[in-house]
Protein backbone atom coordinates (compact mmCIF):
# COMPACT_ATOMS: atom_id res chain seq x y z
CA UNK A 1 0.00 0.00 0.00
CA UNK A 2 2.82 2.38 0.85
CA UNK A 3 4.53 1.52 -2.46
CA UNK A 4 1.32 2.34 -4.36
CA UNK A 5 1.03 5.77 -2.72
CA UNK A 6 4.60 6.61 -3.54
CA UNK A 7 3.99 5.62 -7.15
CA UNK A 8 0.92 7.85 -7.37
CA UNK A 9 2.82 10.78 -5.88
CA UNK A 10 5.67 10.22 -8.26
CA UNK A 11 3.25 10.10 -11.22
CA UNK A 12 1.53 13.29 -10.07
CA UNK A 13 4.87 15.03 -9.85
CA UNK A 14 5.78 14.05 -13.40
CA UNK A 15 2.34 15.11 -14.66
CA UNK A 16 2.77 18.59 -13.17
CA UNK A 17 6.24 19.16 -14.60
CA UNK A 18 5.07 21.01 -17.70
CA UNK A 19 2.14 23.14 -18.82
CA UNK A 20 0.36 22.50 -22.12
CA UNK A 21 0.82 25.98 -23.63
CA UNK A 22 -0.29 24.80 -27.06
CA UNK A 23 -3.91 24.51 -25.91
CA UNK A 24 -4.26 28.28 -26.35
CA UNK A 25 -2.89 28.07 -29.91
CA UNK A 26 -5.21 25.33 -31.20
CA UNK A 27 -7.18 27.49 -33.65
CA UNK A 28 -7.63 31.09 -34.77
CA UNK A 29 -10.71 31.63 -32.58
CA UNK A 30 -8.77 30.78 -29.43
CA UNK A 31 -5.73 32.77 -30.53
CA UNK A 32 -7.91 35.82 -31.18
CA UNK A 33 -9.60 35.38 -27.81
CA UNK A 34 -6.41 35.43 -25.75
CA UNK A 35 -4.28 37.95 -27.69
CA UNK A 36 -3.27 41.06 -25.78
CA UNK A 37 -1.81 43.27 -28.51
CA UNK A 38 -4.19 45.14 -30.79
CA UNK A 39 -3.93 47.26 -33.93
CA UNK A 40 -6.54 49.83 -34.89
CA UNK A 41 -6.73 52.27 -37.78
CA UNK A 42 -6.48 55.10 -35.28
CA UNK A 43 -2.93 53.87 -34.54
CA UNK A 44 -1.81 54.74 -38.07
CA UNK A 45 -0.11 57.96 -39.20
CA UNK A 46 0.51 58.26 -42.94
CA UNK A 47 3.37 60.43 -44.30
CA UNK A 48 2.61 62.50 -47.42
CA UNK A 49 5.11 64.30 -49.67
CA UNK A 50 3.78 67.51 -51.20
CA UNK A 51 5.71 69.15 -54.02
CA UNK A 52 5.38 72.72 -55.17
CA UNK A 53 3.98 72.94 -58.69
CA UNK A 54 0.94 71.74 -60.61
CA UNK A 55 -0.43 68.43 -61.87
CA UNK A 56 2.27 66.43 -60.07
CA UNK A 57 1.92 62.78 -59.13
CA UNK A 58 5.34 61.20 -59.33
CA UNK A 59 6.19 57.80 -57.89
CA UNK A 60 9.35 57.73 -55.80
CA UNK A 61 11.61 55.18 -57.48
CA UNK A 62 13.13 53.90 -54.24
CA UNK A 63 9.71 53.65 -52.54
CA UNK A 64 7.31 51.76 -54.86
CA UNK A 65 3.72 52.82 -54.27
CA UNK A 66 4.62 56.14 -52.61
CA UNK A 67 4.18 59.38 -54.56
CA UNK A 68 4.93 63.07 -54.52
CA UNK A 69 1.78 65.15 -55.06
CA UNK A 70 1.15 68.77 -55.90
CA UNK A 71 -1.65 70.42 -53.93
CA UNK A 72 -4.03 70.36 -56.89
CA UNK A 73 -3.80 66.54 -56.95
CA UNK A 74 -3.45 65.77 -53.25
CA UNK A 75 -7.17 65.03 -53.08
CA UNK A 76 -6.47 61.73 -54.90
CA UNK A 77 -4.46 60.57 -51.90
CA UNK A 78 -6.78 62.09 -49.31
CA UNK A 79 -9.92 60.53 -50.80
CA UNK A 80 -8.32 57.09 -50.58
CA UNK A 81 -7.34 57.71 -46.95
CA UNK A 82 -10.90 58.77 -46.12
CA UNK A 83 -12.30 55.57 -47.65
CA UNK A 84 -9.77 53.47 -45.73
CA UNK A 85 -10.52 55.20 -42.43
CA UNK A 86 -7.05 56.69 -41.90
CA UNK A 87 -7.36 59.99 -40.08
CA UNK A 88 -3.81 61.12 -39.23
CA UNK A 89 -1.29 62.47 -41.74
CA UNK A 90 2.28 63.77 -41.48
CA UNK A 91 3.25 66.37 -44.10
CA UNK A 92 6.62 66.91 -45.80
CA UNK A 93 7.21 69.67 -48.34
CA UNK A 94 9.40 69.89 -51.43
CA UNK A 95 9.72 73.57 -52.45
CA UNK A 96 10.89 74.97 -55.77
CA UNK A 97 13.26 77.45 -54.13
CA UNK A 98 15.96 76.50 -51.63
CA UNK A 99 18.58 78.68 -49.96
CA UNK A 100 21.14 78.50 -47.17
CA UNK A 101 18.71 79.94 -44.60
CA UNK A 102 15.66 77.75 -45.38
CA UNK A 103 13.49 80.85 -45.84
CA UNK A 104 10.76 78.98 -47.72
CA UNK A 105 10.19 76.76 -44.68
CA UNK A 106 8.36 79.53 -42.80
CA UNK A 107 6.86 81.39 -45.75
CA UNK A 108 3.14 81.95 -45.07
CA UNK A 109 2.52 80.93 -48.67
CA UNK A 110 4.99 78.05 -48.58
CA UNK A 111 4.12 74.61 -49.86
CA UNK A 112 3.19 73.07 -46.49
CA UNK A 113 1.41 76.17 -45.20
CA UNK A 114 -0.79 76.20 -48.31
CA UNK A 115 -1.32 72.45 -48.09
CA UNK A 116 -2.47 72.66 -44.47
CA UNK A 117 -5.00 75.39 -45.30
CA UNK A 118 -6.25 73.45 -48.33
CA UNK A 119 -6.67 70.18 -46.43
CA UNK A 120 -8.34 71.85 -43.46
CA UNK A 121 -10.85 73.52 -45.78
CA UNK A 122 -11.63 70.48 -47.92
CA UNK A 123 -11.08 67.68 -45.38
CA UNK A 124 -11.52 69.17 -41.90
CA UNK A 125 -11.55 65.80 -40.13
CA UNK A 126 -7.92 65.00 -40.86
CA UNK A 127 -5.45 65.30 -38.00
CA UNK A 128 -2.56 67.20 -39.59
CA UNK A 129 0.95 66.84 -38.16
CA UNK A 130 3.50 69.35 -39.43
CA UNK A 131 7.09 68.11 -39.55
CA UNK A 132 9.40 70.97 -38.49
CA UNK A 133 12.87 70.85 -40.03
CA UNK A 134 15.08 72.74 -42.47
CA UNK A 135 16.60 69.95 -44.56
CA UNK A 136 14.00 70.04 -47.36
CA UNK A 137 14.43 73.82 -47.65
CA UNK A 138 18.20 74.37 -47.46
CA UNK A 139 20.36 74.28 -50.57
CA UNK A 140 22.95 72.25 -48.66
CA UNK A 141 20.54 69.63 -47.29
CA UNK A 142 21.44 70.00 -43.62
CA UNK A 143 18.85 70.49 -40.88
CA UNK A 144 19.88 74.00 -39.88
CA UNK A 145 21.94 77.12 -40.50
CA UNK A 146 25.64 76.52 -41.18
CA UNK A 147 28.71 78.40 -40.02
CA UNK A 148 31.69 79.06 -42.29
CA UNK A 149 33.08 75.58 -41.54
CA UNK A 150 29.86 73.76 -42.39
CA UNK A 151 28.84 73.10 -38.78
CA UNK A 152 25.12 73.44 -37.99
CA UNK A 153 24.65 76.41 -35.65
CA UNK A 154 22.27 75.35 -32.91
CA UNK A 155 20.84 78.59 -31.53
CA UNK A 156 20.53 80.34 -34.89
CA UNK A 157 18.64 77.32 -36.19
CA UNK A 158 16.23 77.52 -33.25
CA UNK A 159 15.01 80.87 -34.53
CA UNK A 160 14.11 79.33 -37.89
CA UNK A 161 12.42 76.32 -36.30
CA UNK A 162 10.27 78.59 -34.15
CA UNK A 163 9.17 80.50 -37.24
CA UNK A 164 8.27 77.26 -39.02
CA UNK A 165 6.24 76.01 -36.06
CA UNK A 166 4.34 79.28 -35.75
CA UNK A 167 3.58 79.38 -39.49
CA UNK A 168 2.17 75.83 -39.30
CA UNK A 169 0.05 76.73 -36.29
CA UNK A 170 -1.35 79.79 -38.07
CA UNK A 171 -2.13 77.66 -41.13
CA UNK A 172 -4.14 75.23 -38.97
CA UNK A 173 -1.85 72.32 -38.10
CA UNK A 174 -3.14 70.14 -35.26
CA UNK A 175 0.25 68.93 -34.03
CA UNK A 176 3.78 70.33 -34.34
CA UNK A 177 6.54 67.73 -34.80
CA UNK A 178 10.13 69.06 -34.64
CA UNK A 179 12.54 66.57 -36.23
CA UNK A 180 15.73 68.65 -36.50
CA UNK A 181 17.51 67.43 -33.34
CA UNK A 182 18.71 70.86 -32.22
CA UNK A 183 19.14 71.31 -28.48
CA UNK A 184 16.40 73.46 -26.94
CA UNK A 185 14.03 73.35 -29.91
CA UNK A 186 11.03 72.15 -27.90
CA UNK A 187 11.38 74.98 -25.38
CA UNK A 188 11.76 77.53 -28.19
CA UNK A 189 8.70 76.20 -30.03
CA UNK A 190 6.64 75.91 -26.84
CA UNK A 191 7.39 79.51 -26.02
CA UNK A 192 6.54 80.98 -29.42
CA UNK A 193 3.31 79.00 -29.60
CA UNK A 194 2.28 80.22 -26.15
CA UNK A 195 3.16 83.81 -26.97
CA UNK A 196 0.89 83.66 -30.01
CA UNK A 197 -2.10 81.99 -28.33
CA UNK A 198 -1.36 78.50 -29.69
CA UNK A 199 -0.45 76.90 -26.39
CA UNK A 200 -3.12 74.22 -26.89
CA UNK A 201 -1.34 72.73 -29.91
CA UNK A 202 0.49 69.54 -28.86
CA UNK A 203 4.17 69.03 -29.62
CA UNK A 204 5.14 65.59 -30.92
CA UNK A 205 8.91 65.72 -30.66
CA UNK A 206 11.32 63.50 -32.55
CA UNK A 207 13.12 63.07 -29.23
CA UNK A 208 14.94 59.89 -30.24
CA UNK A 209 16.18 60.24 -33.80
CA UNK A 210 19.27 58.27 -34.69
CA UNK A 211 21.81 58.94 -37.40
CA UNK A 212 20.75 55.99 -39.50
CA UNK A 213 21.30 54.36 -42.86
CA UNK A 214 17.59 53.52 -42.96
CA UNK A 215 16.74 57.05 -44.18
CA UNK A 216 18.08 56.74 -47.73
CA UNK A 217 14.80 56.46 -49.66
CA UNK A 218 13.25 59.35 -47.72
CA UNK A 219 16.05 61.62 -48.83
CA UNK A 220 15.15 60.73 -52.42
CA UNK A 221 11.49 61.42 -51.71
CA UNK A 222 12.03 64.77 -49.97
CA UNK A 223 15.09 65.83 -51.96
CA UNK A 224 16.85 66.39 -48.65
CA UNK A 225 20.17 64.51 -48.78
CA UNK A 226 23.13 66.53 -47.41
CA UNK A 227 25.32 67.93 -50.16
CA UNK A 228 28.38 67.23 -48.01
CA UNK A 229 29.22 65.42 -44.78
CA UNK A 230 26.62 63.70 -42.64
CA UNK A 231 24.25 64.47 -39.76
CA UNK A 232 26.13 62.70 -36.99
CA UNK A 233 26.89 65.92 -35.10
CA UNK A 234 23.18 66.43 -34.35
CA UNK A 235 21.39 63.12 -34.92
CA UNK A 236 22.04 60.48 -32.26
CA UNK A 237 24.69 57.75 -32.12
CA UNK A 238 23.02 54.33 -32.03
CA UNK A 239 25.84 53.00 -29.84
CA UNK A 240 24.85 55.24 -26.89
CA UNK A 241 21.66 54.09 -25.11
CA UNK A 242 21.76 56.66 -22.31
CA UNK A 243 21.52 59.52 -24.78
CA UNK A 244 17.98 58.47 -25.71
CA UNK A 245 16.71 58.71 -22.15
CA UNK A 246 18.41 62.06 -21.67
CA UNK A 247 16.92 63.49 -24.89
CA UNK A 248 13.41 62.36 -23.98
CA UNK A 249 13.70 63.76 -20.47
CA UNK A 250 14.90 67.13 -21.79
CA UNK A 251 12.12 67.38 -24.38
CA UNK A 252 9.43 66.54 -21.83
CA UNK A 253 10.80 69.13 -19.41
CA UNK A 254 10.71 71.70 -22.22
CA UNK A 255 7.07 71.01 -23.10
CA UNK A 256 6.82 68.00 -25.41
CA UNK A 257 3.52 66.13 -25.13
CA UNK A 258 4.47 63.06 -27.17
CA UNK A 259 7.79 61.60 -28.31
CA UNK A 260 8.88 59.79 -31.45
CA UNK A 261 11.43 56.99 -31.73
CA UNK A 262 13.00 56.89 -35.21
CA UNK A 263 13.79 54.46 -36.83
CA UNK A 264 11.52 51.82 -35.31
CA UNK A 265 12.43 48.30 -36.38
CA UNK A 266 16.07 48.25 -35.27
CA UNK A 267 15.29 50.21 -32.11
CA UNK A 268 12.50 48.27 -30.41
CA UNK A 269 14.66 48.03 -27.29
CA UNK A 270 14.82 51.84 -27.13
CA UNK A 271 11.12 52.16 -27.84
CA UNK A 272 10.31 49.77 -25.01
CA UNK A 273 12.72 51.48 -22.61
CA UNK A 274 11.26 54.93 -23.35
CA UNK A 275 7.72 53.64 -22.80
CA UNK A 276 8.65 51.98 -19.51
CA UNK A 277 10.55 55.02 -18.24
CA UNK A 278 8.24 57.89 -19.21
CA UNK A 279 4.47 58.06 -18.82
CA UNK A 280 3.76 59.72 -22.18
CA UNK A 281 2.50 58.62 -25.60
CA UNK A 282 5.32 57.14 -27.68
CA UNK A 283 5.19 57.09 -31.47
CA UNK A 284 7.23 54.65 -33.56
CA UNK A 285 8.40 55.93 -36.95
CA UNK A 286 8.81 53.00 -39.33
CA UNK A 287 11.06 54.77 -41.79
CA UNK A 288 11.56 54.69 -45.54
CA UNK A 289 14.35 52.12 -45.48
CA UNK A 290 12.17 49.72 -43.53
CA UNK A 291 9.42 50.19 -46.12
CA UNK A 292 11.69 49.81 -49.14
CA UNK A 293 13.41 46.65 -47.87
CA UNK A 294 10.07 44.90 -47.43
CA UNK A 295 8.79 46.18 -50.78
CA UNK A 296 11.91 45.05 -52.65
CA UNK A 297 11.80 41.58 -51.10
CA UNK A 298 8.07 41.25 -51.77
CA UNK A 299 8.41 42.37 -55.40
CA UNK A 300 11.05 39.66 -55.88
CA UNK A 301 8.79 37.05 -54.31
CA UNK A 302 11.14 36.41 -51.40
CA UNK A 303 8.63 37.20 -48.62
CA UNK A 304 4.90 37.52 -48.00
CA UNK A 305 4.43 41.29 -47.79
CA UNK A 306 1.20 41.24 -45.79
CA UNK A 307 2.51 38.82 -43.18
CA UNK A 308 5.78 40.70 -42.73
CA UNK A 309 4.08 44.11 -42.49
CA UNK A 310 1.59 42.94 -39.89
CA UNK A 311 4.26 41.10 -37.88
CA UNK A 312 6.31 44.29 -37.75
CA UNK A 313 3.27 46.34 -36.81
CA UNK A 314 2.47 44.04 -33.90
CA UNK A 315 6.12 44.27 -32.82
CA UNK A 316 5.92 48.08 -32.67
CA UNK A 317 2.72 47.91 -30.63
CA UNK A 318 4.06 45.16 -28.38
CA UNK A 319 7.15 47.25 -27.64
CA UNK A 320 4.91 50.05 -26.40
CA UNK A 321 4.04 52.28 -29.35
CA UNK A 322 0.79 54.18 -28.99
CA UNK A 323 0.82 54.95 -32.71
CA UNK A 324 3.00 54.20 -35.73
CA UNK A 325 4.09 56.47 -38.56
CA UNK A 326 4.28 54.11 -41.52
CA UNK A 327 4.28 54.20 -45.31
CA UNK A 328 2.34 50.92 -45.12
CA UNK A 329 -0.62 52.63 -43.40
CA UNK A 330 -2.97 52.15 -46.36
CA UNK A 331 -1.97 48.50 -46.72
CA UNK A 332 -2.49 47.90 -43.00
CA UNK A 333 -5.94 49.50 -43.12
CA UNK A 334 -6.90 47.12 -45.94
CA UNK A 335 -5.51 44.14 -44.02
CA UNK A 336 -7.59 45.12 -40.98
CA UNK A 337 -10.70 45.36 -43.18
CA UNK A 338 -9.97 41.88 -44.53
CA UNK A 339 -9.74 40.52 -40.98
CA UNK A 340 -13.13 42.01 -40.13
CA UNK A 341 -14.64 40.55 -43.30
CA UNK A 342 -13.38 37.07 -42.40
CA UNK A 343 -14.79 37.36 -38.86
CA UNK A 344 -18.19 38.53 -40.18
CA UNK A 345 -18.37 35.54 -42.55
Amino acid sequence: MRFQKLTIKKYEKVFEMYKRHRKLRNNSAIRNLVKDVYIEKSDLIYPIFIEEGENIKNEISSMPGIFRYSIDRINEELEELVKLGINSILLFGIPKHKDEYATESYNENGIIQKAIRYIKKKYPNFLIIGDVCCCEYTNHGHCGILDEKGYVKNDETLEVLAKIALSYAKAGADIIAPSDMMDGRVEKISRILAENNFSNIPIMSYSVKYSSSFYGPFRDAADSAPKFGDRKSYQMDFRYVGDAMSEVRSDLEQGADMVIVKPALAYLDILSKVKETFDVPVIAYSVSGEYSMVKAAAINGWINEKNIVMEQMYAFKRAGANAVITYFAKNIARYLDEEISVINI
